[in-house]
């Protein structure tokens, strides 16, 4: 038996959106990919209510919001682990939770990682274009229920008999470090980048500068010199693409980016290893290896 449920925030916290999986096929069209950062703890959010794998759901970045429910409910948070309340009652991360109408589930500090993921059961009445919600920043008119603000209201269609899923919280839990090392394969111009370059870009750590959001990472480490640097011809670029900027640093594009870029593209990390990124924030540490 589905109720109407409507989720008000009275505080949007830093940096939430509503995700899906994205619109792959676009890019030619020059639209972005978007779409959860970390597309494995979204769908385990989702099956944990009982939703389909590309059920909108909230992606929260760093510090969580303040949410209203004025229906009954069954949520889920997964990825990286908060301090979870509702009604000022703890609750647990990683496992389907009941919570009644009128409850109000707040976030308090953030344990480890970068973002989290929060699913509610039911069918999302949130507006989507080109196939999906997740918002574009150059284009946010084309997606108004998906970049949260302070009293922004999301209306569900809410069903507690939703079958929810089994996950085995030991095994599944991801585990979220401050310095990781991401598999890569060569770009399209790897070759014709500087031998000291390459070796400054496998036999170092790279930190995560500040300027970092959901286009893009830029790192700190300097692996050309003014007189190397290059533009060249538009190309093509994917999330995980890794290019050479005009300021000498590498910077990894994410789900985000625009789809095409004049810097070499010296790498790209495979598709596997991208949730391990999406955990990541400035001051942690990227080491690359070579697959």
């Amino acid at each position: 038996m589905a109720n109407e449920l409507i989720l008000t925030f009275l505080k949007a916290g830093l940096h939430t959106t509503l995700q899906d999986e994205g619109r792959v096929g676009s890019q030619n069209l020059g639209v972005p990919v978007g779409g959860a950062l970390d597309s494995t703890s979204a769908k385990m959010a989702n099956h944990l209510v009982g939703n389909k794998g590309n059920t909108p759901l909230l992606e929260i970045t760093m510090t969580g919001p303040e949410i209203l429910f004025d229906s009954d409910a069954l949520i889920a948070l997964t990825g990286a682990p908060f301090e979870l309340y509702c009604d000022e009652k703890v609750i647990e991360n990683n496992t389907p939770i009941y919570i009644k109408g009128g409850s109000v589930i707040k976030f308090g500090k953030i344990k480890s990682g970068c973002r989290a993921y929060l699913a509610v059961a039911g069918n999302w009445k949130a507006t989507k274009w080109q196939g999906s919600v997740s918002p574009i920043l150059q284009l946010n008119e084309a997606t108004p229920d998906s970049l949260i603000k302070k009293g922004s209201k999301i209306q569900i269609e809410s069903s507690l008999l939703n079958k929810t899923g089994s996950w085995d919280k030991n095994r599944h839990t991801p585990i979220i470090a401050h310095r990781v090392r991401l598999r890569v394969k060569p770009g399209p111009e790897f070759e014709s980048i500087s031998r000291t370059a390459i070796a400054k870009f496998f036999g170092q750590g790279h930190k995560i500068s500040q300027d970092a959001n959901r286009m893009g990472y830029r790192l700190t480490t300097e692996l050309i010199s003014e007189e190397e640097r290059e533009e060249m011809i538009s190309s093509g670029i994917v999330p995980g693409t890794i290019q050479i900027t005009g300021s000498g640093q590498p910077i990894i594009l994410l789900n985000d980016a625009q789809t095409t870029g004049g810097y070499p593209r010296i790498a790209n990390i495979l598709s596997e290893d991208m949730d391990q990124l999406a955990q990541l924030k400035p001051g942690d540490e990227i080491w690359f290896s070579i697959e």
